[in-house]
């Protein structure tokens, strides 16, 4: 009977905590690559695992605090975060007829002020299409680390041109970034920008 009314007191006490936190419009998920760990001939994605899975701001500021941070990341990794229900892969239903914003990052300083501005953004619903991001890509590169964000639509030309303007200005760049479609990167190694701002 003690051991029953401790757990009802411990599980009390976690949802009066969860009732005091700030829920996010969505859930929204990290997911960690690392490529350089992949086997020979190994299909993509076989090391892309999903990290954690978050709702609210005090959990994604713990997360993000503690470990979340691509600048400390080996070369060849891939750090993700995504919608829940979306896996950042060309062949999820969300993503396979979109495209991504490319936006490389000079150093790792760069890298990281602008990856924590487009998390906010992303958690914090600022831009005008939502329903059209599926999240977005740290990569951590030998040469040089770069960001994409993914959409859904990449043939909606109005929604991407607006994603991509607003994009820049949350991470204040003034370079030109592109969009390439997902369609495109399956076909052929060098893909050329379909959109640009």
């Amino acid at each position: 009977m003690a051991a029953i009314e401790e757990t009802t007191t411990e599980a009390m006490a976690v949802g009066q905590e969860k009732q005091g936190s700030h829920k996010l419009e969505r859930k929204w998920a990290f997911w960690f690559d690392n490529q350089s760990k992949s086997k020979q001939g190994a299909a993509w994605g076989t090391s892309l695992r999903k990290v954690y899975t978050f709702d609210t701001v005090e959990e994604f500021w713990s997360l993000y605090d503690q470990i979340f941070k691509p600048s400390k990341l080996p070369a060849d990794t891939d750090f993700h975060l995504f919608k829940a229900g979306v896996e950042p892969k060309w062949e999820d239903p969300e993503c396979a007829n979109g495209g991504k914003w490319t936006v490389p990052c000079k150093g790792k300083t760069n890298l990281e002020a602008l990856w924590l501005e487009t998390l906010l953004a992303l958690i914090g619903e600022q831009f005008d299409e939502p329903d059209e991001i599926c999240g977005v890509v740290a990569s951590v590169r030998q040469r040089q680390d770069k960001l994409a964000l993914w959409t859904k639509t990449a043939t909606n030309e109005a929604a991407q041109m607006s994603i991509g303007r607003k994009w820049k200005e949350v991470i204040d760049i003034n370079e030109k970034i592109t969009y390439s479609f997902h369609d495109d990167s399956r076909r052929a190694k060098s893909v050329k920008g379909r959109y640009s701002v």
